[in-house]
């Protein structure tokens, strides 16, 4: 059985291992959603705006834990290892569930077993800013740049098989440029070392630098969608800027361990989704440069499978491997 294949059926089957009488009168208690990143993220906003509506509609507290490190895996690895009741959630990003398993040489959990979806919540795509003192306005002029100063422009990531890594490495690869990977702890700390000048650029979540670029402290490049943002519509797209390749993106949704009960997964759907459907939140993320997506369990886990098998084949175009 193919990897993807294993993947959807792992994760469309597991919610249902544990019978509903189990679900009765969930939830009784705290529940928390862990954050695989540090604070100051999109991963951390979206639970943080979603999170109240939760604890309004179930009527417990619903608490934010950020547990960050090694592109998410530490925080997936906790949440993987928890009690299957419905009490300790995922905040997943791309990284976490489509890219690790392929980067990661021994993994730290297993994407397609240990999880079973509940909603994906929001998509973004990347966007490439440079600081503001960087000589180039287009793609055009910083591949020039690059190309006549090899080794010398660096490039910020969230940390080692992030989105902001793998756009990076794409960038190098298909404009053939010498540009140097400085990985973090996160998407916050990257983007304060670019906007302090100690980096040159990032290509990171649209919704992690749009104020930035709005305010005018970050110079943004190309937007690596095939679509212009509708927040940033001056800025060209990837196919705009005569790189249609050069295509990157996160989404972000809600995860609970595998045999996870099926009635509580659903249930946890339903409050999610309202969530994010609820006008005041869905104007925030919308500002931020996210769409909104609140779809159904089934419709996640085929997506997650999808993104996998895409995620493998750029990971491999980028020779981007991380020893454990």
């Amino acid at each position: 059985m193919k990897w993807t294949t294993f993947i959807l059926a792992a994760l469309l089957s597991s919610a249902s291992l544990v019978s509903g009488a189990e679900a009765a009168g969930f939830p009784d208690k705290t529940i928390t959603i862990v954050v695989p990143f540090p604070a100051g993220s999109t991963s951390d906003t979206i639970p943080r705006l979603v999170g109240p509506l939760m604890s309004k509609s179930l009527g417990v507290p619903v608490i934010i834990e950020n547990r960050g490190g090694a592109n998410g895996s530490i925080g997936a690895a906790r949440v993987a290892s928890s009690a299957a009741d419905g009490y300790t959630l995922l905040l997943a990003t791309t990284g976490v569930l489509a890219i690790n398993q392929w980067i990661y040489e021994k993994p730290a959990y297993n994407a397609g077993k240990d999880f079973v979806p509940i909603a994906n919540a929001a998509s973004t795509p990347n966007i490439i800013v440079v600081d503001p003192a960087v000589k180039a306005s287009s793609l055009k002029e910083l591949v020039s740049l690059a190309k006549a100063q090899p080794g010398k422009l660096t490039f910020a990531s969230a940390g080692n098989g992030s989105t902001s890594h793998l756009c990076g490495e794409t960038l190098k690869a298909l404009e053939d440029i010498d540009i140097v990977h400085i990985p973090y702890q996160g998407p916050a700390p990257a983007i304060q070392d670019v906007l302090g000048g100690r980096v040159s650029m990032i290509c990171d979540n649209l919704s992690n630098v749009v104020q930035q670029v709005q305010s005018g402290t970050l110079k943004p490049i190309v937007v690596t969608a095939r679509e212009p943002s509708k927040q940033l519509p001056d800025v060209p797209t990837s196919l705009q800027a005569g790189s249609p390749d050069l295509l990157a993106g996160i989404w972000y949704g809600f995860v609970a361990p595998a045999a996870t009960p099926k009635d509580v997964v659903e249930k946890l759907n339903k409050a999610i989704v309202e969530a994010l459907r609820d006008p005041s939140v869905s104007a925030r993320l919308e500002g931020l440069g996210l769409t909104v997506i609140a779809d159904k369990p089934d419709e996640f886990g085929a997506f997650i499978a999808k993104e996998s098998a895409r995620m493998e084949s750029i990971v491999k175009r980028a020779n981007a491997k991380i020893p454990n």
